[in-house]
């Protein structure tokens, strides 16, 4: 049960217990994660960026049970906000901002195991120059003035949490999505029951792929623009979100790992991965916020899988399991027996 702060609407943002709780946060994924696999373990990638700011990518790549699996930590700030992010806030325009936040994408080599995303993260725009954080060096994007600026009459700045998770088999399991979802409307039932309801009919209607009229997998939850309970009951709940996704996660791969698959399984694998490059590159507000402003596209496009395939037109065979992960497991339902 996560620690519930009592509301306080007047707290201000404190970007450095975020920070501090992101880099964290991405150690005990990559922990957790090279323990089920077994045999790989995550190569860091630290990188800077000239517009400002920098982060720590972590990338296993062969391993025993993952294909791929990132883990990326960025901490950007820029001098105007980029289209996608203005698009729902106008007044943002022209704002300089900065975010931070930790985007994770898991792509399993067994077709019975699913490919799972995670990410939590926070975004403020600042309304002063003098509010905008600096590096200490251009080398070191680890210390950043991280406090709100407290020039007098300065004015506040604009700030949100957002995150999530979401699941995407390729063979469906009753059981596993059942766990997946009771895992993440646990992790934020103490912040009201309306919160689970909400955040996975956001989940379903943000993952799905228009141009295919269908959903990218299971869903899980999702939020963005969040920061209706205070600043420190909002954190509390990304942390909990964040928290959420080992427990949520390692279970379903430690159970289905090692089940027996055909070439043909695989075959359907790399083919329902296409679906998962459609949406990260057609529909997905983090990728687009990250092009446009100009972020690094390596760690941007971490997410895509080693190995993908598209065939034309094709159409699983009536009554096989591939069929039944459309007319079952690809359409929104009560998971977690609410």
């Amino acid at each position: 049960m996560p620690d519930v702060p009592a509301p306080n609407s007047a707290a201000a943002p404190d970007l450095a217990a975020v920070k501090t709780y992101l880099l964290g946060l991405q150690d005990n994924i990559c922990r957790e994660l090279a323990a089920e696999d077994g045999s790989a373990d995550f190569i860091t990638d630290t990188w800077t960026r000239p517009e400002g700011g920098g982060g720590r990518t972590r990338i296993l790549t062969e391993g025993a049970v993952f294909e791929k699996a990132g883990v990326a930590f960025s901490h950007v700030t820029g001098d105007k906000l980029p289209p996608s992010a203005t698009a729902h806030r106008p007044e943002l325009a022209g704002k300089k901002w900065e975010a931070l936040g930790v985007s994770l994408v898991i792509h399993p080599k067994n077709p019975h195991v699913p490919t799972s995303h995670a990410n939590v993260r926070f975004f403020c725009a600042h309304n002063s120059v003098s509010a905008l954080p600096t590096p200490a060096s251009a080398s070191d994007h680890s210390t950043f003035n991280l406090q709100p600026s407290t020039q007098t009459g300065a004015p506040a700045p604009v700030w949100w949490f957002g995150g999530g998770f979401d699941l995407t088999p390729y063979y469906g399991y009753e059981d596993d999505c059942a766990h997946w979802h009771r895992t993440a409307r646990d992790a934020v039932a103490p912040f009201g029951e309306t919160l689970h309801p909400r955040f996975k009919k956001w989940c379903d209607d943000y993952f799905y792929l228009k141009h295919r009229a269908e959903p990218r997998g299971i869903g899980g939850l999702f939020f963005d623009d969040f920061n209706e309970l205070g600043f420190d009951r909002s954190f509390a709940l990304m942390r909990a979100v964040g928290d959420a996704f080992i427990p949520a996660y390692r279970p379903i791969v430690a159970k289905r790992k090692s089940t027996a698959y055909s070439d043909r399984e695989r075959q359907w694998q790399l083919y329902r991965r296409g679906r998962y490059v459609e949406f990260n590159l057609v529909w997905d507000r983090g990728t687009h916020f990250g092009l446009q402003s100009g972020g690094r596209t390596e760690s941007i496009l971490m997410s895509l899988p080693p190995l993908v395939r598209w065939d034309y037109n094709h159409q699983p065979a009536p009554g096989s399991p591939e069929a039944r992960l459309h007319e079952v497991f690809l359409k929104p339902r009560d998971w977690a027996g609410n």
